[in-house]
């Protein structure tokens, strides 16, 4: 049985595709540089274990950018491998449309719920990490941000789905 989206709405809310988490990232102090980790705790009240974020009302509490994003910026920049901690996001997710969950709420793992809040823009660290060029290369390509609505445990090779409301 296929499905045949009658509204506009409905349409936006019907993502079957479900991503995977690949690489997490943390900045245990503000400016400083991310740590790979292969796995994190995640909690209402300070967004993920060790990020220098604690903001609890905050809409930015993770951010998250597509794998496939990495090849288009690579493929801007010329570079070859590029480092997910040099773009400053938590959790490179591949195989699923972030920007399609805007204004929606995923599941990561069994226990994570994130309520996607909104595009991650580039900043200015783009130029110093990916040299000139890379904060235009990021632009439409930064990922997204979330805000926790139930804490867990989040680990390479987690599924990453929309929740049907």
């Amino acid at each position: 049985m296929s499905f045949a989206p009658s509204t506009l709405k409905e349409l936006m809310q019907h993502i079957p595709q479900i991503g995977t988490v690949q690489w997490i990232g943390v900045r245990p102090i503000k400016r400083g540089p991310l740590v790979e980790v292969s796995a994190v705790e995640v909690t209402i009240e300070k967004g993920l274990e060790n990020d220098h974020y604690s903001k609890t009302d905050g809409n930015r509490m993770v951010t998250l950018i597509q794998a496939e994003h990495l090849q288009v910026v690579e493929n801007i920049m010329g570079i070859e491998n590029l480092d997910p901690k040099l773009l400053r996001r938590n959790i490179v997710v591949a195989g699923i449309n972030l920007l399609a969950l805007k204004d929606q709420v995923v599941r990561i793992g069994d226990e994570v719920l994130l309520s996607i809040t909104g595009q991650c823009h580039p900043c200015s660290r783009m130029e110093e990490n990916l040299g000139a060029g890379g904060y235009s290369a990021m632009r439409g390509h930064g990922g997204m941000t979330a805000k926790v609505l139930h804490g867990g445990s989040i680990k390479i090779g987690d599924s990453v789905k929309m929740e049907l409301p």
